[in-house]
């Protein structure tokens, strides 16, 4: 066969530049060709991909003729408005937004979990959180082999979630305080919010909006799409997300309660050894466990602080991390797209 037509939406964005790395250099699917899609305003860029440059075009609807695959990653409004016109034209859509991710028709795929979802697509796949991708890749084989009843999640999530602004009031707000000079936070911890507060030096108890409950949108995210992931609805899940001031790798601390009470510390490493995308870092007598320094960069999710709870039989904490713009986004949206060359679910046009 030859290789596929593939457009990136939002090619100039932090996840977008990752998309276009892994399509040069480490992914296996076959490629043609490559379009740079991106709003008005970044038309007319260019950005170099293997030994040419690129132009960033307008995305409209007439973008998409003649692609085969569409990598989205520009926002919600753009993957409402642009995804189903690019399955009009043919193309099969990888979205990376939370548009389409509780859509009960549009299948919400992590591929070390689910992926005999793919075979329900009817055009677009949705790419889970970032925070809910890597939990659900050190949970579920866990869950196979144990059974689980209830997560409980705290995250510690780098800034870069919230897009290169964000990273960039990081970098402005440390050097302010380092000079003694006055902070004017404009970003986080929602740029649409009233309130803006300082993430350099501090933590921010809020990501995204305060919703239902008091529990904020991320929060409802990673309780939600763990049980569509899981097709569980009935395993209780909840969630504290936190952004700390770091750049890139998003941390959590998780607590699980497996089905089979006789699971022991020992069995849930033994597992999670030989789980696809998973590297168990854990031997605390040697201070070895998971860093967000040490993860960022590569396509793993990685694990470790694994320990009984004292006090509950059959519960356990560990200590989960992961790039979140390359697990958590582009290459968890490009091993979808890789899973569907493999089952056969991705075609090039005629």
């Amino acid at each position: 066969m030859s290789g596929y037509n593939v457009a990136i939406v939002g090619a100039t964005g932090a996840v977008g530049s990752r998309f276009i790395q892994l399509l040069e250099y480490e992914t296996k699917l076959p490629i043609n060709s490559v379009k740079l899609l991106a709003s008005k305003r970044s038309a007319g860029k260019q950005l170099k991909f293997k030994d040419q440059m690129l132009t960033v075009e307008e995305t409209t609807p007439d973008s998409f003729e003649g692609v085969d695959l569409a990598l989205f990653s520009a926002g919600g409004s753009v993957s409402a408005k642009f995804a189903p016109e690019a399955v009009k034209h043919g193309a099969v859509v990888v979205d990376n937004t939370s548009h389409f991710r509780m859509d009960p028709e549009v299948p919400l795929v992590v591929p070390e979990v689910n992926p005999q979802a793919l075979k329900r697509h009817h055009g677009i796949i949705a790419n889970p959180n970032c925070s809910t991708i890597q939990m659900v890749v050190a949970l579920e084989p866990v869950r196979q082999k144990f059974g689980l009843d209830q997560v409980i999640c705290s995250t510690y999530q780098a800034v870069s979630g919230a897009g290169q602004s964000a990273i960039n009031e990081l970098m402005t707000e440390a050097q302010q305080v380092l000079n003694h000079e006055p902070v004017e936070p404009k970003i986080l911890p929602v740029s649409g919010d009233e309130k803006h507060y300082q993430i350099a030096f501090n933590t921010l108890a809020q990501i995204d909006v305060f919703e239902d409950e008091d529990y904020t949108h991320e929060e409802w995210k990673m309780i939600n799409e763990t049980r569509k992931i899981m097709e569980d609805n009935d395993l209780k899940v909840t969630a504290t997300c936190v952004r700390v001031p770091i750049v890139v790798s998003h941390s959590e601390t998780v607590y699980f309660t497996t089905t089979d009470r006789s699971a022991t510390p020992d069995d849930i490493r033994a597992v999670l050894k030989t789980a696809p995308g998973v590297v168990v870092e854990d031997d605390p007598k040697h201070q070895v466990y998971p860093q967000p320094i040490n993860a960022e960069g590569k396509k793993d999710t990685f694990v470790g602080r694994i320990r009984r709870d004292m006090d509950n039989q059959g519960s356990f904490h560990m200590y989960v991390v992961s790039d979140n713009l390359l697990k958590g986004a582009a290459w968890n949206s490009l091993e979808i797209a890789e899973t569907l060359h493999e089952m056969n679910l991705l075609h090039v046009q005629d």
